[in-house]
């Protein structure tokens, strides 16, 4: 049988991500979104997710370019200058796995990102990470201790199979491949992890390799090839471009292009045709 899920990062990092997550909810096939707590639209997303009982919103976790719950000073070994976190994510992961007192700053911080998502109210449906920094071994850890504690029940695994997202996509096949062994092992072990904790996850997921780009006919190929099992496609709609500040897309990205993909009805008949059961991360429990 073939679960798709379909989610929008970066909810809350600005309107025209809110409108987006809202309209592609409504009119398209977007069933989750993953709420960045500390984003200058964090109130506005969480309005929109109040009227909007049947999307799925889960904790978009940022411990790498964003911003923290907490003050700067309680976090001196992940926050620079400007009051933000650095923006590397392999310094900032070599010494999070080796620094106690890292360590203890990135649970604090877990911890108060868990605390400000609850406070809004709305059931937690999965929790991921910004830039998929939550796949550390010290953050899969982490997430697993305090499942219990704050209702976690399901955690994106960001493993895309290479070979089916190359026969969708047609491009890109030494890249594809070549991440997905730089991170197979870990992802394996993630995986396992997370089922011996009672804790749900994906089995595959299309966006990584096409980070950005995930256009109408990207899309499209990419549910004429999905796998047996849970899918997830993950995208970053936005309605239209914002006055650039340190909150925004990239701009290689397409974010108008994915809104519109995200949106389109024809899409929701697509998979109709196909037979594949669309949910949020709560769905895979019926």
């Amino acid at each position: 049988m073939k679960t798709l899920i379909v989610t929008a990062d970066d909810f809350g990092l600005s309107v025209p991500v809110n409108e987006a997550v809202e309209e592609a909810h409504r009119r398209g096939i977007l069933t989750a979104a993953s709420l960045m707590v500390t984003a200058p639209a964090a109130a506005d997303a969480v309005e929109r997710a109040r009227r909007l009982s049947t999307l799925g919103v889960g904790l978009h976790l940022a411990l790498v370019d964003g911003r923290p719950a907490l003050p700067a000073e309680q976090l001196p070994d992940l926050v620079g200058r400007d009051g933000r976190f650095l923006r590397d994510p392999v310094r900032v992961g070599v010494k999070l796995f080796f620094l106690r007192p890292v360590q203890q700053q990135a649970e604090v911080e877990v911890r108060a990102q868990l605390e400000r998502f609850l406070a809004t109210g709305l059931p937690l449906d999965h929790v991921d990470g910004h830039h998929h920094f939550h796949q550390h071994p010290v953050i899969v850890d982490l997430l697993i201790k305090l499942a219990p504690e704050y209702g976690i029940k399901a955690v994106r695994v960001p493993s895309e199979p290479p070979l089916v997202s190359w026969r969708a996509q047609r491009e890109g096949l030494l890249r594809r491949c070549r991440g997905w062994l730089f991170a197979a092992n870990r992802l394996r072990t993630m995986r396992r992890r997370l089922r011996r904790a009672g804790i749900l996850c994906n089995d595959h997921i299309f966006g990584l390799y096409d980070s950005g780009r995930m256009t109408s006919a990207r899309i499209v190929r990419f549910l004429d090839h999905l796998p047996d099992g849970v899918t997830e496609l993950y995208c970053h709609p936005a309605t239209r471009r914002w006055p650039a500040d340190a909150d925004h897309l990239p701009d290689s990205y397409l974010c108008t292009e994915e809104f519109i993909a995200l949106a389109d009805p024809e899409r929701r008949a697509q998979l109709e045709s196909l037979g594949v059961r669309r949910v949020a991360f709560r769905g895979l429990t019926a």
